[in-house]
């Protein structure tokens, strides 16, 4: 996570009204803060971010690739990578 950091907080940042229905960040700083405290990942790819999924208990075997990288707690950043908020 630490070498996408940046990058995370940026993408979370704007995206944040797809996880929360209030902005609970209003600067990368905080953002950073929020993903470091939420124990943010990062994937390579959807396959990993399924398996992570899969793992805590989630039921994702009915969804597809788009479907899952639709979920809530799911953002996509650059080179194909995801990473997963556990809010």
């Amino acid at each position: 996570m630490e070498q996408y950091l940046d990058e995370c907080a940026e993408v979370f940042l704007k995206e944040q009204g797809k996880l929360f229905d209030e902005p609970v960040v209003e600067d990368i700083e905080e953002a950073k803060e929020f993903l470091e405290d939420c124990f943010a990942q990062v994937f390579e790819n959807i396959k990993e971010v399924r398996e992570y999924l899969e793992e805590e208990g989630m039921d994702v075997d009915g969804l597809s690739d788009e479907e899952l990288a639709d979920e809530l707690e799911v953002f996509a950043i650059s080179g194909g990578r995801y990473f997963v908020v556990e809010a």
